[in-house]
């Protein structure tokens, strides 16, 4: 096959006819390249250019691309640019090489770097309120679900609160323990290290003791519960919303919230305390152990000191904080499973967004708990 030429005819007044034959295809690519640029630059002072391309016997996207090249050359300048007798068979291959050739939108003029902190910020505080408005719409959606459920108890999904109190509660169990194990020791080995110069090496029992029940056992479980069930939770729900699932649940009928959030939900809250209180426990169990091996107190001792230092009360509190810290859990890994969109990288994102919200939900909601019992006393 003969190498493509693009033959200038003669010009008309301020207009050029050219003429395309041959083939047009990458291989000729070192005949062809030239005879355009000779060409555009030849001729850059005409107002109108025609083409005819009807004698081109093969043609590719090289080919394409050298054209649409020139006429863009010329229309930059001012230049009317068309083509003459386009087969139909190339018409397709024309068009995708003409879109795929428009200028890039031009970069934003830079901002001053104070106005955008400042829309930054704005832009943020608008997200976040947002969030709550969501946050605030599935806790309604919930309550609503909860009294359609509280009036017909037989329309609870009882088998998928079941499965969900497994997962989410015993099978966490190993690793709550393992971690509050380790809680407990750490405290306890600090606490003797640095008391220990002021001969106050008994205190460690009641700083351990109060720290683990009101506060560290109960974040430490909640944390860990929002990296591993929150997560999951909004992977889960993320995946349906991308295979269309929860669309096809309201389009048979089901409300998405009845169905799929609130046995989740449910099982969240009973799973929580269950776990704050093995935590507890086990963090305790670390410290006395810590306690006794490094720092000679026996485990008689550390007991009593313990019921000295702990009341009911301080129970309590750590036990009151767990079912309200895992309804956020849930709700707010819930709706960032709802938003996740058609692809993969939406549904990492909403569950890193999921994580992070909730720890930090949790831990601004133990903040609150704790001026709270603070101003009544407990």
């Amino acid at each position: 096959m003969t190498a493509g030429t693009l033959i200038s005819g003669q010009s008309r007044g301020d207009g050029l006819d050219l003429a395309a034959a041959g083939s047009w295809t990458a291989e000729h690519a070192g005949t062809l390249e030239p005879q355009v640029d000779a060409v555009t630059r030849t001729n850059s002072q005409v107002r109108r250019v025609a083409i005819d391309v009807a004698r081109i016997d093969r043609l590719d996207t090289f080919g394409a691309w050298l054209l649409e090249r020139a006429m863009r050359t010329w229309t930059s300048q001012g230049c009317e640019t068309r083509l003459i007798g386009l087969r139909d068979d190339y018409r397709g291959l024309f068009e995708k090489v003409h879109a795929g050739t428009h200028k890039l939108t031009p970069e934003p003029p830079k901002q001053n770097s104070i106005i955008a902190t400042l829309e930054s910020v704005g832009r943020n505080m608008a997200g976040a309120g947002g969030d709550f408005v969501m946050l605030a719409q599935m806790i309604g959606a919930l309550m609503v679900a909860a009294k359609r459920v509280a009036l017909r108890p037989w329309t609870f999904r009882l088998t998928s609160m079941i499965n969900h109190l497994e997962r989410v509660c015993w099978h966490a169990v190993p690793i709550i323990l393992l971690i509050t194990v380790l809680i407990g020791a750490i405290l306890a080995q600090q606490g003797i290290f640095h008391f220990r110069k002021f001969g106050a090496d008994i205190y460690v029992i009641d700083m351990v003791g109060v720290l683990v029940l009101r506060e560290v056992g109960v974040l430490i479980v909640c944390i860990m519960v929002a990296g591993r069930s929150g997560s999951s939770y909004t992977a889960e729900l993320g995946a349906m919303k991308m295979r269309e699932e929860v669309d096809a649940l309201r389009t048979m009928g089901f409300d998405p919230v009845e169905v799929l959030i609130l046995p989740r939900i449910v099982a969240l809250v009973i799973a929580v305390p269950v776990l704050t209180f093995l935590g507890s426990m086990a963090a305790l169990y670390g410290g006395g152990v810590v306690a006794w091996a490094y720092g000679g107190i026996e485990p008689p001792v550390f007991l009593s000191r313990l019921q000295e230092a702990i009341t009911v009360e301080t129970f309590e509190v750590g036990i009151l904080k767990a079912p309200f810290m895992a309804l956020v859990i849930g709700v707010v890994a819930c709706v960032e499973g709802l938003q996740v969109q058609g692809s993969a990288e939406s549904l990492g994102e909403q569950t890193t967004n999921s994580v992070v919200k909730s720890i930090f939900l949790v831990i601004v909601l133990d903040g609150m708990f704790a001026m709270f019992f603070a101003s009544i006393g407990m």
